[in-house]
Order: C-alpha cells, then sequence, then structure tokens
C-alpha cells in the first residue's frame, strides 16, 4: 500500500482531476470519526464543507453500512449523486428478506442479547450486533458469533467492533460502486474506506484507486490514509486539482480559439 497524500502519488490523483471520475466514500470511519456509539457520529463542519464542493465538481456517492434513512440527515443539503446503505444491498429492489432477517434477529438476541454493552441495530436488510461498549470485548465477539452461526442464507463478517449479518445474496459494496460507475457514465472510480465491509470495493476491477483508512498488510486497498481526519486534506486536494486541471482546460481552449 503507498501512502495518498505523499508526493509520490501526485500523478495519481492529478489523473483522477483530469478524468471523469467518480468520488465514493464510506461515512462511519472515513468522512466521519468512529465514535463510541454510531448514532452519534456526525461530520465536521469542514468535512461537510469539502464534501459539498467536492460534489460540485465531481461524481459524488456515499456508499455506507448504515440505513439509507439513517445518513440523509446527515448529507442534507450536500451534492452528492447517491446514498447507498446497508454495504451497498440498497443500490436495487431486494426481495423479501425481513422475515428471515427478523428470525437471525430473535435468534441472535435470545443467546448473545443479555451481555452487558451489547446491542443490535436493525437496519431493514441487515443488522450489526455492537459489542463497543462491552467490558470484555473479545468474549462478546466470540459469543456473538456462536449466537450468528447456523443462520439460515446469513453472511455474517466482522467490522470494527461490530459483527455484520446480511443476506448471502445481497449485492455488496463492489456492486453497488459498479452499478453507480456505469450509470454515471465514469471513467475512473476513487473508492475510500475503512473496513471490512469495503473489501468488495477496494478489489472492484477496472480504473479503480481504491483507499483504506488506515494502514493495512492484508488488504485489496493499493493506498492508505494514516489517520481519519486525512480525509479533509484528501478532499482538499482532490478539489484544488479539479480547479487547476479545469483551469488550465479552459486556458489551453482560449488560446487556440482564432
Amino acid at each position: 500500500m503507498n501512502y495518498l497524500l505523499g508526493e509520490d502519488a501526485r500523478p495519481v490523483l492529478q489523473l483522477l482531476a483530469s478524468k471523469r471520475t467518480l468520488c465514493a466514500l464510506d461515512f462511519d470511519g472515513t468522512l466521519a470519526a468512529i465514535v463510541a456509539d454510531p448514532r452519534n457520529a456526525v461530520l465536521r463542519p469542514r468535512t461537510r464543507e469539502l464534501l459539498r464542493r467536492l460534489g460540485a465538481l465531481y461524481p459524488c456517492i456515499v456508499v455506507s453500512g448504515r440505513a439509507r434513512q439513517d445518513l440523509l440527515g446527515s448529507l442534507e443539503g450536500l451534492n452528492v449523486a447517491q446514498i447507498i446503505g446497508n454495504h451497498g444491498a440498497e443500490n436495487t429492489p431486494a426481495p423479501q428478506w425481513r422475515p428471515l432477517i427478523e428470525e437471525w434477529k430473535a435468534a441472535v438476541e435470545s443467546r448473545a442479547g443479555s451481555i452487558p454493552g451489547v446491542w443490535t441495530e436493525d437496519k431493514e436488510l441487515s443488522l450489526a450486533i455492537h459489542y463497543r461498549q462491552a467490558v470484555n470485548r473479545a468474549a462478546a465477539r466470540r459469543r456473538i458469533l456462536a449466537a450468528a452461526r447456523g443462520l439460515r442464507e446469513a453472511w455474517v463478517y466482522g467490522g470494527k467492533l461490530v459483527v455484520n449479518i446480511v443476506h448471502k445474496r445481497a449485492p455488496n459494496k463492489g456492486d453497488a460502486l459498479a452499478a453507480e460507475r456505469k450509470r454515471l457514465a465514469c471513467d475512473w472510480i476513487l473508492y475510500a474506506g475503512d473496513d471490512e465491509n469495503d473489501e468488495d470495493a477496494f478489489a472492484l476491477d477496472g480504473n479503480v484507486v481504491s483507499v483504506r483508512v488506515g494502514r493495512r498488510q492484508r488488504s485489496h486497498a493499493l493506498y492508505y490514509l494514516r489517520r481519519q481526519a486525512e480525509i479533509d486534506d484528501l478532499l482538499e486536494l482532490l478539489i484544488r486539482l479539479r480547479e487547476q486541471s479545469v483551469a488550465s482546460s479552459s486556458a489551453i481552449s482560449h488560446q487556440g480559439a482564432p
């Protein structure tokens, strides 16, 4: 993995600024800092303003593990072309999975719901079992995974102090990203995320600049940011390079005019 804000990576960002590039961003841990209770996560004012400016210059989408409805308030008034929730599942019409998801929820809560500090977030198309507030996080995680073992038609995977449960046939973030690239007619994609559920997007084929918040050896991401706060620096750099590219193209056009 290469550091995206280093000088060696500047040509890559300049290329993105000169192309029809889709800027796709995760929310928690990428646009917003991770907090003890995810219900309290918010965009910093600077991030919010930069995202607004970014969306005026590039096609821009947010792809999150959260439910789309949960993101609307945070992203209201910004130039975001699409908000996709539930790890990508909300980008396509979903089959009637609610009875199955309710079955999962009842099973997990009956086996692990009594653990102090563990709570279930029902996102309609998926479940997130949070254990950040548990006293013994490792023990809580083991019990949650044991509780989820054997659930019908379920894909169970981890995250940052959370266990996610989605339907095994649900679209993932990579699927959603590919669909948006086609819909918005983009030649390149910049995708930034921070967690296990971003790996499908990092691994997407084609002209993709994949960025992980936090360096990790075993990741499909090609580039990394050192910490979440650097997302502001990345957005600001993308804005500046796009403005420079537009200004340069305009100057060349004027020089060639009769």
